[in-house]
């Protein structure tokens, strides 16, 4: 451990470090407050490898010692990085649980068991409830950003998570900032904890330097773009409210020339791996990102943050200018206030106990982009780029090597069927030889890419489902009713139909003299009211 630790540079704690990890490896239920950028992470990845390192007895197949639960796929990989990189020189395995990627892979590592878990609170239920995880014997849980954590959206996932979990287990949790209602929730789980408040938990870092501008509902974007080009921002990131917002702005960047990227919910795993990668490469110099982005995503020389709008939740604007002046370095905080969103503002001051001057910005000269504009390509993914390298020089040599064979689509040329396949070493008709109805269908990209956990759980829920209504649907027989009913149309040529009446016409319904007489509509042998006796069926025949 003091190798990796050493390999990564740490040569003094963290404030935060230093008051937590003392706790933390004595076993204690802790509680950490402190702002963004200040070490939280290794201030409980460090103690939980160290102890992971003193125990000689593994976890076992499909168990684990330690779990960590974050709330955004973004801020589990950073921490499954810098937790990868801190037992570089030890055997502890740790594995990563998240949305948006395969099953396979997860499930074979939880079938080899893990040391420790980085995971996200959906897609560790569905391990857990699929039997391909279980927390008996896990002695620590971690919610780092516990405050979102806490929120209603989260807390019934919490609160599952819990009840999987055994009585006796240390629970730590960590945040820049736990507002009371949530601390009150926080009591549930926590025993006699170790509470650690370093710094102000509600105020930005002292490095930051914060702007708000005055504009109007109108000059929004303008004044964004007004923002960008006069402060030469050489890496930003840019928050909006809303996805759709986010799509809105990265469009209009583009079409101004600016490369960038949204990073958003609605985003597949690989769009948002590719934004944030090219994001922390240089790529492209702007990030334009929801609140997703506000939590926890450490980017070095993160010049400038640029609030677009204003957050609804006043904790979230400490979150968002805290992407900057990291790691003692210093940054620049711009928010643009339309008149509707001044209530929004006195919060914020309220609750950092800070008083913001507002500015005026010059917009005159600005020139916005047409609305046929093209929009700048983004940068290539380098992956895309070695994939397409790849696959022509396989076309290359599929085409030289017909090339060396003439006469190879001599059938297709005819205007023939292609050649069909007998057997081993026989030619397979190629997709340009085919109709439109023989080529196989192509997968759709934006489908869900198939998950077996929900795919069993689904398929039995089919299955107890068609049960159900099949036991409703088929109806008990009564006692007593030894003799068969005659199906409709089950009937020798020249006879009557079952249920018919003689007499009558053939349908089943009685005559009138039967209903005048009184007598019973089911029953044809009946002689109540009528000259004769009904005839037998064979008798009518004849």
């Amino acid at each position: 451990m003091l190798r990796s630790v050493t390999r990564e540079g740490f040569t003094t704690p963290t404030p935060i470090q230093a008051a937590l990890i003392p706790p933390v490896m004595e076993q204690r239920d802790c509680v950490g407050l402190s702002q963004t950028g200040s070490g939280k992470t290794a201030a409980f990845v460090l103690p939980i490898l160290h102890k992971i390192a003193q125990e000689e007895q593994a976890a076992g197949p499909r168990h684990c010692r330690a779990v960590v639960v974050a709330p955004t796929r973004e801020l589990a990989m950073q921490i499954m990085g810098n937790a990868r990189a801190l037992s570089r020189f030890t055997k502890a395995k740790i594995a990563l649980l998240i949305g948006g990627t395969s099953y396979t892979t997860q499930i074979r590592a939880m079938d080899r068991g893990a040391d420790l878990v980085v995971a996200t609170p959906g897609r560790l239920i569905d391990h857990i409830e699929s039997g391909y995880l279980a927390l008996h014997r896990t002695h620590t849980i971690v919610l780092d950003e516990a405050d979102q954590m806490m929120d209603m959206g989260f807390m019934p996932a919490i609160r599952k998570i819990m009840g999987f979990m055994p009585e006796r287990r240390q629970t730590v949790l960590l945040s820049a900032t736990m507002p009371k209602p949530i601390r009150k929730l926080a009591n549930d789980f926590l025993n006699k904890p170790f509470e650690t408040e370093v710094s102000p938990q509600s105020k930005p870092v002292e490095r930051i330097e914060q702007h708000v501008f005055s504009i109007k509902a109108r000059d929004r974007r303008r004044s964004l773009l007004a923002l960008i080009t006069q402060n030469s921002v050489e890496r930003g990131i840019i928050f909006t409210r809303t996805k759709r917002t986010a799509d809105d702005v990265e469009e209009l960047l583009r079409k101004a020339g600016i490369q960038t990227f949204a990073l958003h919910g609605d985003k597949t795993k690989g769009e948002r791996n590719r934004a944030l990668t090219s994001f922390k490469k240089g790529k492209i110099p702007v990030l334009v990102a929801t609140d997703i982005a506000a939590r926890g995503i450490d980017v070095d020389s993160v010049s400038h943050v640029i609030n677009y709008e204003m957050p609804n939740v006043p904790e979230a604007y400490v979150h968002r200018v805290g992407r900057t002046a990291r790691a003692g370095k210093e940054g620049v905080a711009y928010s643009l206030v339309a008149p509707a969103e001044q209530k929004l503002l006195r919060d914020v001051e309220r609750l950092t106990s800070l008083k913001l001057k507002m500015q005026q910005l010059n917009i005159r000269d600005v020139v916005m982009p047409d609305k046929d504009a093209v929009a700048v390509e983004p940068p290539e993914d380098e992956r895309q780029r070695s994939r397409g390298a790849n696959s022509g020089k396989a076309n290359s040599g599929k085409a030289n090597s017909g090339k060396a064979r003439p006469g190879r689509d001599k059938h297709a040329e005819r205007g023939g069927k292609p050649a069909k396949v007998h057997g081993k070493g026989e030619r397979r008709p190629s997709d340009a030889g085919r109709s439109a109805d023989q080529r196989p269908p192509k997968r759709d990209p934006n489908a869900p890419a198939w998950n077996p956990i929900r795919a069993r759980v689904e398929n039995d829920a089919d299955d107890s489902r068609e049960r159900f209504v099949r036991e409703e649907t088929v109806r008990p027989k009564k006692k007593g009713s030894g003799r068969k009913q005659p199906k409709p149309g089950n009937h020798r040529k020249g006879q009557p139909r079952p249920g018919a009446h003689a007499g009558g016409s053939g349908k089943g319904k009685p005559n009138n003299a039967q209903r005048r007489n009184g007598a019973p509509a089911n029953n044809p042998r009946s002689d109540r009211g009528s000259p004769s006796k009904a005839k037998r069926p064979s008798e009518a025949a004849a």
